[in-house]
């Protein structure tokens, strides 16, 4: 499966992404799709992979796999940054 399914969730309104996930579903027929979030926004990530489960496609979809990890970065001041990274698997049951 390619990046086609991913979300990568950043600053725009919450319900973007939760509609964002529900499209992917139902328009697009994914059988999976992928929720990344880094640093901050993988709070927001959680939140988008619960309502968009249990409020918008109840009993249609399930978590199949959640991935943590960290990755590393120059920040603008060149000095390297270690960043929380969350992957969110949703799948069609």
């Amino acid at each position: 499966m390619g990046d086609e399914n991913s979300l990568f969730i950043g600053a725009k309104p919450f319900m973007n992404y939760v509609t964002g996930v529900v499209m992917q579903f139902t328009t697009k027929g994914a059988t999976e799709v992928i929720i990344k979030a880094r640093g901050k926004f993988i709070s927001r990530a959680v939140d988008v992979a619960e309502v968009a489960r249990k409020r918008f496609l109840a009993g249609a979809v399930d978590i199949k796999d959640i991935r943590i990890d960290s990755e590393e970065f120059k920040n603008q001041e060149g000095k390297i940054v270690r960043v929380s990274v969350i992957e969110i698997t949703l799948a069609k049951k």
